[in-house]
Formats: structure tokens, C-alpha cells, sequence
């Protein structure tokens, strides 16, 4: 037999593994449990969605406990999740203690990791307490290797036995979940998206017939690309009317009418080489989207006959805007928007452009509403920071100091939330 080369240390590394996996799996059970004694500490019977105050909220199915919304928040931060990923972790949980006992024993026992659990716990805080606890009878002995789809018929048939009219209606809710789907938020530096979508059998043939005619419409006019790309093009050419090359399917000029014209929205920031032509190597920022696209790509973009460029002034990010009224000018909410670009609340993630423009030390209490003082908060952030006990300070431009009702604190930045210690001279 051969022997294995540095077989002792192989060893203790295999070793370390496996205590590293049970101290983790060991931790979970007990984050798992912190998270119950929160709620349980947390929990309220005010169901009363207040616009404003603090109120309870329901994270999970019937018979788990409501929780008052600005103590998720906090839970939440203290997880490292934004308010709305923790609240789907915090829910699963509950969903699993209340309403999936057999699962919660195997998860509490160690036999069953909690992300196996919460799979379960998501399928199920749709249905009724009898068909929950259904599929915590039926798939609690093999939650560690049933399938999605073994899963999803099992909550299938339990909404069909214990909630028909709920079955009923997403029957007939399916007929209609027909969609097309453009996922502009996740667009590539080339400037590509996927598309994604289900259709009417008889649309969807059709639609292929006229990408497959498109793309060799393409073809004969010369078009050196490959049929998937070809289809690609002919599918924006039917978004526009009108086709990419000026030839007709007998290779003589189109006659097509004059198309509508596009318009997209650039913000594009640029070194001053690429100002002077040399674009090499620099990249711009698509509105919206706010995803880096390739120079060189947008001057494509505009030198296409059928798109129509629109030049506005840049907002000096740099330049402190005072004004004396409370009311943000939009020049100082777009101005915040470009610094900050989401809510500036721990681990929130939302854009700052849907998000409220906030004074950081309120103005009735003598803030002044300036570039130093303003910041963009989500509007459940917004009331969070105004009616509980959430405070945080400005030490820079960007950069922001959270403090939680119970004391943790939190960095915000361009780089993200970092949990910090209590700063000198804080409790």
C-alpha cells in the first residue's frame, strides 16, 4: 500500500474540519433560539398597522406570535441582514418553532440543519395551521434530502385539502401568471440583460417565427453574426419597428416609417482622457440600474440614427447646498441620491431614489437643511429613526454612525455596514 504524503497533518486538518462544522452547526442552533426569545420578549397581540408608531407585524403563518416591527429592525441589524432579509429569516424561524414542530425538534437537536428547515418553513407560511402541520407530518423524517419539487407538490396537495378556495384561486391565477420579464437591474458591463418570460403556446410560437424570420432577414442583408445573436437584434427590432439593417427581405432599402425614438437615461462619469477621445479602459453608469457599462458601448449606443441624446448638467457632488426652508430642493435630493445611492440604514439596500431625503439632526431641533445634514432613509427606516430609539450622526460625507435602541452601533459607508464599538464617550 502506498503510503499518503504527510498523512498526521492530513489528519488534524480533516479533524479541525469537522470540530469547525459542529461549532457552527452548534452556533446556529443557538441563533436559531436567540431569535425565538427575541420575538417571545418582542411579541405583541396589537395587530394595529399604525402608518407611523411602532405596531406588531406578522412574519409567519397563522398561530406564530405577531412581533412589534422596530424590534425586527433591530434583531435584524444585530443579524447583519437588511430589514427585509432578516425578516424572512426571522419568519422562518418563527414558522418553523410555531407551526413545524417536528421540524423545529430535529433543528433544535442538531439533526437538521436550519437551512433545510427554512425551505420548508417558506413553502408553508402560506397555508392554514392544518395544512401545516400536514407537511410537518409528512416530510419531517426525510427534511434532509426531500426535494423542491417533491416539496412543492406536498404544499400543493396540503393547500388543496385544507384551503380549496385558496386552491381555486390560484388555479385560476395561473392562466394569468403569463409575463415577460426584462431584468435591467442586473445588467452586464457590455451592456446585455436576460430575458425571461412565459407566454401563450400560440404567442410563443409566433414570437419564434418572427426572431427565426428576423435574424435571417439579417443574414441575407449581410449580417456576419450568429443566429442566436441575429435573433437578439431582430427581438429589439421588433421592439422598435423597425429593422437594424436598411434592407428588405430582397436586399432593396427598407421603407419602413420613421421609428419612435428611444431614450435612455446616462449618467456617465468620465476621466478627462476619455473627454479628450481616448475612451480605453473606461467604463460609465447606466441610470437606474446603476451598473457599469463599457465607453466605447455608449457612444454606439448614440450614434444609432434612432435614439435621441438629451444632454443635462451635471450636480456638483462636491458643492454644499443650503437652503433655509425645511423642504428638500431636488437639486440637494439628487445630489444625496448620487452620494449615498441607497438608504443609508444598516444593510438596507434600497435605491436611494425611492427613499426619503431625512435630516440627520432634526430640523425643528436646529438642523439646518444642507448637503451635511440630509441623507436618504427608506420610509420604514424614516419612521424607525423617528419614533424609536434609532439615532445616527454624520461623520462624513457618506459616511454615517447608527446606534441601535439597545446600544449596538454601526458604520455605514460605500463599502457597506460594519458592526463598531461604542465610539468614546457613548454607552
Amino acid at each position: 500500500m502506498t503510503e499518503q504524503p504527510g498523512g498526521d497533518d492530513s489528519t488534524s486538518v480533516l479533524t479541525a474540519v469537522r470540530a469547525g462544522r459542529a461549532t457552527r452547526d452548534q452556533a446556529e442552533i443557538e441563533i436559531v433560539q436567540s431569535i425565538i426569545d427575541w420575538c417571545v420578549i418582542h411579541q405583541t397581540d396589537d395587530e394595529d398597522a399604525a402608518s407611523f408608531g411602532d405596531h406588531g407585524i406578522p412574519l409567519a403563518g397563522d398561530g406564530a406570535p405577531w412581533v412589534l416591527e422596530f424590534a425586527v429592525m433591530e434583531l435584524c441589524a444585530a443579524l447583519g441582514l437588511s430589514t427585509d432579509a432578516g425578516k424572512r429569516q426571522v419568519g422562518s424561524v418563527l414558522e418553523t418553532r410555531y407551526r413545524l414542530p417536528r421540524l423545529w425538534e430535529r433543528v433544535i437537536a442538531g439533526d437538521l440543519p436550519f437551512w433545510r428547515a427554512r425551505s420548508v418553513a417558506e413553502q408553508t407560511m402560506c397555508l392554514p395551521a392544518a395544512g401545516a402541520a400536514f407537511v410537518d407530518r409528512h416530510v419531517a423524517h426525510v427534511a434532509h434530502k426531500v426535494s423542491y419539487l417533491q416539496l412543492k407538490r406536498l404544499v400543493e396537495e396540503a393547500r388543496t385539502r385544507f384551503d380549496p378556495a385558496e386552491a381555486e384561486k390560484r388555479a385560476r391565477a395561473a392562466a394569468d401568471w403569463r409575463h415577460v420579464s426584462i431584468h435591467t437591474k442586473d445588467v452586464g458591463v457590455n451592456g446585455t440583460v436576460d430575458l425571461t418570460g412565459t407566454l401563450d403556446l400560440r404567442d410563443a410560437l409566433d414570437l419564434d417565427d418572427a426572431l427565426n424570420h428576423g435574424a435571417a432577414l439579417l443574414g441575407v442583408a449581410g449580417c456576419e453574426e450568429s443566429h442566436d445573436v441575429r435573433r437578439s437584434i431582430a427581438a429589439g427590432d421588433l421592439a422598435r419597428g423597425t429593422q437594424s439593417l436598411p434592407f428588405d427581405e430582397r436586399g432593396e432599402a427598407s421603407t419602413t416609417g420613421t421609428p419612435p425614438r428611444s431614450r435612455v437615461v446616462l449618467h456617465v462619469h468620465l476621466a478627462e482622457a476619455a473627454l479628450d477621445g481616448d475612451v480605453e479602459g473606461c467604463l460609465g453608469r447606466v441610470e437606474d440600474t446603476r451598473s457599469p457599462i463599457w465607453v466605447d458601448r455608449v457612444r454606439d449606443w448614440c450614434d444609432s440614427p434612432d435614439v435621441q441624446v438629451v444632454v443635462r448638467p451635471v450636480i456638483d457632488l462636491a458643492e454644499h447646498i443650503h437652503v433655509e426652508a425645511y423642504e428638500i430642493p431636488d437639486r440637494l435630493r439628487v445630489q444625496r441620491e448620487h452620494i449615498d445611492h441607497h438608504c443609508v440604514f444598516p444593510w438596507c439596500t434600497r435605491p436611494a431614489r425611492s427613499c426619503d431625503i431625512d435630516h440627520v439632526v432634526a430640523y425643528e431641533q436646529g438642523g439646518s437643511t444642507c448637503s451635511d445634514n440630509t441623507a436618504p432613509l427608506c420610509r420604514g427606516h424614516h419612521r424607525a429613526k423617528t419614533h424609536s430609539g434609532w439615532t445616527y450622526d454624520a461623520i462624513d460625507d457618506g459616511v454615517y454612525v447608527w446606534r441601535s435602541p439597545h446600544g449596538l452601533f454601526f458604520r455605514r459607508d460605500h463599502h457597506g455596514t460594519t458592526p463598531i464599538a461604542a465610539p468614546p464617550g457613548e454607552t
